[in-house]
């Protein structure tokens, strides 16, 4: 950092009328290593032994209530959400006022709920770190979880301080300040486009559209539809983030619908229709349901096919009558968008392992798909069929096809050569 910098200033969020001694042991290593603490006080019972720069009174405030009404609210959890719904709305604000360069927040299963609402409203490049003693816990829905969080283990440390709780707080202080110090913030030098894709192995078309793309003075965003990299894929559609989007993997989808962990939440294919982002969608993988690898395959997929993709994650296929109501849903997904929509519809595949020989090949339950994403396409949606497979280069083409007749018409900002 240059002489004569800003010193990054970071939110130090808990409840201090019970987790002072960890907040401020937080905020005098968050001092040490060069940054500055603003203390956010979320306190519902007490009060704080020490005088924050923004007090539950000011949390309050930002919720459109006060302390007293919270108090009467019912119990700890209307309270509590009440003060997530005030500490969102407070760290904004002092966001959009270029007053937060990052945040930490500390708590259990209370202050992470809170602390999850926060986070959320900071923009990717503002360092978000949680403290949780639920951290990594499938008790965090997807749809909760910011694109950029950064997360530890709050081990050891539920009730006061101790070698393992320091060394675990100190940690986390001097990460939130490090990345502050070093965060190279998104650029708009050119408009982005979000693109979704499984792998490289299970889809490739991104290895021809991404340069292709980047020529037309384009920057793109590649999105792994795994569960989380779907939610952050959603995460940014809802800002408004991208100038188009090829959301050509969809797989979340089917997932979402027969209840997986590895799902990206029940709004997948919907945020960028939303904002009003023009989409070209495909259905990558949607004939295929992950789960974790390490888990016994729910007895309601036995006997169906199965792929061991590592030790982390595999992958059944669903039913034609699964893959038929599947495409019925994407179908509404796509008629809710306030853009247009293309849908492509590769007609000899989606997805590197439903080819002949590999070990998830169904021809007649693929046709099944195909039959009735071909009836359910709405008006509203551009409707193409290729005659192709989705690894193809035909199908690139095809989508790419579109992109620039969009960019032509106006639809899609152009790009920007250097």
């Amino acid at each position: 950092m240059s002489a004569g910098a800003r010193l990054p200033h970071i939110l130090v969020i808990g409840t201090g009328d019970t987790k002072s001694e960890e907040l401020l042991f937080m905020a005098d290593v968050i001092g040490k290593a060069g940054g500055v603490p603003v203390m956010v006080d979320v306190s519902v019972l007490g009060d704080p032994p020490y005088v924050p720069a923004h007090s539950k009174h000011d949390v309050a405030a930002a919720a459109g209530t006060s302390m007293e009404a919270i108090l009467a609210s019912g119990d700890e959890n209307s309270a509590m959400a009440l003060m997530a719904s005030g500490a969102a709305a407070l760290v904004r604000a002092l966001c959009e006022a270029g007053k937060v360069d990052g945040m930490i927040a500390l708590g259990g299963s209370l202050g992470t709920d809170l602390a999850l609402d926060v986070a959320a409203v900071l923009p990717i490049g503002v360092p978000k770190f949680v403290v949780s003693t639920i951290a990594y816990s499938h008790l965090l829905p997807p749809e909760r979880i910011a694109p950029d969080l950064m997360m530890i283990l709050w081990a050891g440390g539920l009730y006061g301080l101790n070698p393992i709780c320091k060394a675990v707080l100190s940690q986390a202080a001097g990460a939130v300040v490090g990345a502050a110090k070093a965060v190279e913030k998104p650029g708009r030098e050119r408009p982005l486009i979000g693109m979704t894709s499984l792998g490289s192995s299970c889809l490739r078309y991104m290895k021809y559209l991404k340069p292709e793309l980047e020529k037309r003075g384009y920057d793109v965003a590649v999105f792994h539809s795994t569960g989380m990299g779907g939610r952050a894929y959603e995460a940014v559609a809802a800002r408004g983030g991208f100038a188009a989007v090829f959301d050509l993997c969809i797989q979340e989808v089917t997932n979402a619908e027969n209840g997986t962990v590895v799902t990206s939440g029940p709004d997948r294919l919907e945020n960028a229709g939303r904002a009003g982002i023009p989409q070209i969608v495909a259905p990558g993988a949607v004939d295929m349901v992950d789960m974790p690898a390490w888990q016994e395959t729910p007895a309601r997929f036995a006997g169906r096919p199965y792929h061991a993709h590592n030790r982390l994650i595999a992958s059944v296929t669903v039913s034609p009558e699964q893959r038929r109501a599947v495409a019925r849903v994407v179908a509404a997904k796509m008629a809710g968008s306030a853009a247009p929509v293309a849908f492509l519809l590769p007609a000899q595949g989606i997805q590197e392992w439903d080819l002949a020989g590999e070990p998830l090949h169904e021809p007649e339950a693929l046709e099944a798909f195909l039959d009735e994403m071909r009836r359910a396409v709405p008006a509203s949606v551009t409707f193409t069929e290729v005659d192709a497979h989705i690894n193809a280069p035909d199908f690139a083409v095809k989508a790419l096809e579109v992109f620039d007749r969009w960019v032509a018409e106006g639809i899609v900002e152009k790009g920007r050569v250097a």
